[in-house]
């Protein structure tokens, strides 16, 4: 055989390669992508990632490859998928969105630099040692989703304050979200004389069972706990909420942008570039230890006038007054 058409053949034979075998052929760094919910659900916040890793120099299809494992909605999945990502030897595992992702990944392995975006504190996740000096092989970006799940039952309140009775919707197969926010969940409803049912789920249908049972327990609202698993499904959550004529608080305005009530949390899109960022950042050189975890402050109030209005609501003047975004 000539040397050119040699050459020829595996160059086609190469193109046909896996996407880490092609990576890991031409030298090019590949980051593990390990999310809990869908490609769909995830595309914005997936987008918003890959534009910070863009502001380090790291360009998906250029000079970095990403390898994508979903979990779609099942926390149980994801330590195979972590394992997977390492057995593919890629160079950083990004864990944006999920504690658990970022739990499972941390068990897996501890040489491979680990970055999270996580709703919760890393420190009680067990994920860092200390803010600013993670140690190990793992740090991120912390949002105040947890810390203000309180403040979405006080915003319900104010909008139904004659509602003694509301519901609150957590996934219980995310324990490192899920406990913390029935804890101060339960005591602001204690603190505004709400008495607070509980209500679990961790599939599509149980999701439809809890908005069903929320009549039989004469529940005036609900608030959905924050948890990934529910980012990935707004648009149902929201369409149950109006459904039901139940007025629901959730955590990110796409809730809200989907017909939601009210959203009042981190911005998805800030917390994900800054993961982005500082995956680019363990690409160029820098390690996960000396990296303090970065706090993502921005918290947004989005409130729906027009779902208000289908439940014949009226929104307080001083929910308004205190909302960055009204949808009308």
């Amino acid at each position: 055989m000539r040397r050119r058409e040699f050459i020829l053949l595996i160059g086609g034979a190469a193109a046909t390669w896996p996407l880490g075998v092609r990576a890991q052929q031409s030298a090019i760094p590949v980051i593990g992508y390990l999310d809990v919910g869908s490609p769909e659900g995830s595309a914005s916040i997936a987008s918003a990632f890959r534009r910070g890793l863009a502001q380090t120099g790291q360009i998906e299809g250029g000079n970095v490859a990403i390898e994508y494992r979903w979990a779609n909605g099942h926390n149980d999945r994801l330590p195979e998928l972590a394992a997977d990502l390492v057995r593919h030897k890629v160079s950083v595992i990004a864990t944006p969105g999920s504690a658990a992702a970022a739990v499972a990944a941390k068990a897996t392995t501890t040489t491979i630099p680990i970055i999270f975006a996580i709703g919760t504190d890393p420190v009680a996740a067990g994920l860092v040692a200390a803010l600013n000096r993670p140690g190990g092989n793992v740090t991120g970006v912390a949002t105040l989703n947890a810390e203000v799940g309180p403040k979405r039952l006080e915003l319900l309140h104010e909008v139904i304050p004659a509602a003694n009775i509301v519901a609150l919707l957590i996934n219980p197969t995310n324990p490192v979200i899920s406990e913390p926010l029935l804890r101060d969940t339960q005591a602001a409803a204690r603190k505004l004389g709400i008495q607070l049912h509980v209500l679990r789920a961790s599939s599509d249908g149980e999701i439809n069972a809890a908005f069903a049972a929320l009549h039989g327990l004469d529940a005036g609202g609900v608030v959905i706990g924050s948890d990934q698993f529910f980012n990935n499904r707004t648009r149902l959550l929201a369409a149950l909420a109006l459904q039901h004529s139940l007025p629901a608080v959730y955590q990110y305005r796409e809730f809200t942008a989907a017909g939601g009530l009210i959203s009042y949390g981190a911005s998805l899109t800030d917390a994900f570039e800054l993961a982005g960022v500082y995956t680019g950042r363990i690409l160029n050189g820098e390690k996960p230890a000396d990296l303090p975890v970065q706090q993502s402050t921005k918290v947004e109030l989005t409130v729906n006038l027009k779902t208000a209005k289908a439940l014949g609501l009226t929104i307080p003047p001083s929910v308004l007054v205190a909302a960055a975004d009204v949808i009308e």
